[in-house]
């Protein structure tokens, strides 16, 4: 019986599915642009493959070669070596300070594969600095100089290598149908790439490294192959080389006239040390894969250690056979009078390649390719810049939000603030690769140094549990010495040309970064439940409700003030005495059980009158929680809301710093079809005692 008693009852209807709310339109750009969001479990699927890692954190050293040499060249034709008389020395000191830089890329190399495999979860120079050097006086001043150098590097990276970029499209022979590009307008086209790289790797770190790939092996092909035929084509295979495109005199009438030629004979050392300096550009971007290693998969310092060992190799290989070319077509590079010769790479190009003809299209390749993987490079900084970022604030020495991933799983803030940084920098400087040079590289040669002569500590403090403690801080600390003595060349040679700005810069961003952390150490003792005592009193509230006029927003806010205490008031500020007999009829038609205050204000101001009261409160009952309720209507369309006051923002903003009050904002969605609901209110029209009803003035 019971089973069919059980039986005959209806099922209970389960409950319909709510349908998801429809997106806003900016939300569905926003997803066009960015694409679907990843969830936290997804993060093992967003790690790169060596393939793919070489593209995202070597784009920035292997690009480094289609300016390098140009920089060497730069110094070196300035000082007169480019004329035919001096062509042997010309050759001679372009190859040996190639020869250095590629020596001492190895001992980098070299060094930041004991770092990787010291640190496999990541041996970026600011954590190698701050695990080791730790002077009495600051400890972590090593540490923060590291970052701060690193970071100024990041965003000179993005700006150097986007302007180079740009640069090498400048010197492109575009046919009639595309000269409406104008790639001479340098500033705007720098700002559209960075907005675009900017765009592309808020799109995710994975995503980015497979649209680059094709950039970056495209151009080490190119670089290869016209490196191969300039060397081997003419004698084995009868290669016709182009050499009218690489013009011994770029400089109208004769060799004494031209700018250098009567320097010839002062060649001297600090010229070598000039060149040495603008060459180690070629340096930037070595230490990127050891900041990189938790982007890598398992086993993931194997992974970066052989990154770093292929992108070493590529680089050196590339940049000693443009030198080789460079001098053995005799290629000048110079700039005067506010002109500047072609880049070099697009001269040697052209001569292997020939700028017309049936081959000409390998030309085309190699230039589109190298402006893809200058503007390309800066990539590297966007993977970098933002997991430093979030490293340091992790560690109390940014912003918090700098640690945030967003939707993609990348740290959306870095990437915003390098692209910022980044299109200041270029508006600065005008988009002029030359100018932004000598402001580059001793950031990193500072993170080079410091992170090597932190390794030679970490080897000493494990000297006990590895073996062979002595060879690996051997190599640590030959990286330390080498990169020490180019950054004291960086310094002296480059400071006079503008490089003094990031040594004043660095110890401003060290003092705000001590700032930062000792904000948060502070809040940190604030807020610590150490010898904390709960209050022996229960904390008593007072609810106002601020009512401009009586309408259902009011009453809603009513609602809730009634929900969370009983001794509620609403505050009206008479600033319109016609207006305020009728509300207060209305509120006694309407209202019954909350008291009405109004707070007249002669000079129909609304805050003062309020600040006032709240005052007066807090005397008569100093330890009692004050909560303001301010009703808020919600028009159906966006732009209705500028028809209306702003006053609810103006108050919220006002009562944001006193301690005393508790802010709660009750909005009221308006529906154009919703009608009076008399049983809704019902209550509100109860009869109830005498002594809670009545207005206050």
């Amino acid at each position: 019986m019971s089973d069919l008693q059980t039986s005959s009852k209806e099922p209970t209807p389960p409950l319909e599915p709510v349908p998801p709310p429809q997106p806003s339109l900016l939300k569905r750009f926003i997803r066009v642009l960015l694409g679907r969001p990843l969830s936290s479990s997804q993060m093992e699927h967003t790690l790169l493959p060596k393939f793919l890692a070489l593209p995202v954190f070597s784009s920035d050293a292997i690009s480094s070669v289609a300016y390098a040499t140009q920089e060497i060249l730069l110094v070196l034709g300035g000082a007169g070596l480019w004329i035919s008389s001096a062509q042997s020395r010309y050759s001679h000191y372009t190859m040996l300070i190639t020869t250095l830089i590629v020596v001492l890329l190895a001992i980098v190399v070299a060094s930041y594969w004991q770092t990787i495999h010291g640190y496999p979860n990541g041996g970026g120079s600011y954590i190698v600095a701050k695990d080791n050097l730790k002077p009495r006086f600051m400890p972590d001043l090593p540490g923060l100089i590291a970052a701060s150098a690193l970071l100024i590097d990041y965003v000179l990276t993005v700006a150097v290598s986007i302007a180079s970029g740009v640069q090498n499209l400048e010197s492109l022979p575009l046919p009639p149908w595309l000269q409406w590009l104008h790639f001479d307008h340098l500033v705007l086209w720098c700002l559209l790439f960075i907005g675009l790289l900017t765009l592309a790797n808020l799109r995710g770190l994975k995503e980015s490294g497979s649209m680059f790939a094709i950039f970056t092996y495209g151009f080490v092909i190119m670089c290869y192959l016209m490196i191969f035929l300039g060397v081997f084509g003419h004698a084995f295979f009868g290669w016709h080389m182009h050499t009218e495109y690489a013009n011994q005199r770029w400089w109208d009438g004769s060799t004494a006239q031209s700018p250098g030629a009567h320097t010839v004979g002062t060649i001297g050392l600090f010229l070598l040390l000039n060149a040495f300096a603008n060459g180690c550009s070629a340096m930037t971007g070595t230490e990127a894969v050891s900041n990189g290693i938790p982007a890598f998969r398992e086993p993931k310092s194997h992974n970066a250690a052989w990154t770093l060992v292929y992108m070493g190799i590529i680089l050196g290989s590339i940049l000693l056979g443009i030198s080789y070319l460079a001098v053995n077509f005799h290629v000048v590079y110079w700039e005067h009078a506010g002109q500047t010769a072609p880049a070099v790479i697009d001269q040697i190009s052209g001569t292997v390649f020939g700028k017309t003809g049936r081959w000409q299209f390998l030309y085309w390749a190699t230039q589109v390719f190298t402006a893809a993987i200058l503007v390309l490079a800066a990539n590297t900084s966007f993977a970098d810049f933002p997991r430093l970022s979030s490293i340091l604030a992790r560690d109390r020495y940014m912003p918090k939000q700098m640690s945030n991933l967003g939707d993609k799983l990348v740290f959306t803030n870095g990437i915003l603030l390098l692209g910022l940084f980044a299109a200041l920098l270029i508006i600065w400087k005008g988009g002029n690769v030359d100018a932004l040079i000598p402001l580059y590289a001793i950031g990193v040669f500072t993170a080079f140094t410091l992170s090597q002569a932190g390794m030679v500590v970490h080897w000493y403090h494990l000297r006990k549990v590895v073996r062979g403690w002595q060879v690996k801080a051997f190599f640590n600390g030959l990286g330390a010495i080498a990169t020490g003595l180019v950054f004291i060349d960086l310094i002296i040679e480059k400071s006079r040309e503008g490089a003094w700005i990031v040594v004043v810069l660095v110890p401003i961003m060290v003092y705000l970064f001590k700032r930062i952390h000792v904000h948060y150490e502070e809040v940190a003792k604030l807020l610590t439940l150490d010898n904390y005592c709960p209050p022996k009193e229960p904390q008593k509230n007072i609810v106002l409700v601020l009512v401009p006029t009586l309408h259902r927003g009011v009453m809603q806010a009513l609602e809730y003030a009634r929900s969370i205490s009983s001794d509620c008031r609403a505050v009206h500020v008479c600033i319109d005495p016609e207006e305020t007999p009728r509300l207060i009829q209305r509120w006694e038609q309407w209202v019954h059980d909350v008291p009405l205050v109004i707070l007249n204000s002669p000079y129909r101001t609304l805050i003062e009158p309020i600040m006032r009261y709240l005052d007066a409160i807090h005397l008569e009952r100093p330890n009692t929680t004050i909560t303001v309720v301010i009703p808020e209507f919600v028009p159906p369309k966006w732009w209705h809301a500028f028809l209306h006051g702003q006053s609810a923002a103006r108050l919220k903003l006002a009562l944001l710093g006193r301690e005393d009050v508790v802010v709660t904002n009750v909005r009221y969605f308006l529906h154009p079809c919703e009608e009076s609901t008399p049983a809704k209110m019902q209550h509100n029209q109860a009869p109830l005692p005498q002594h809670q009803t009545g207005v206050v003035k």
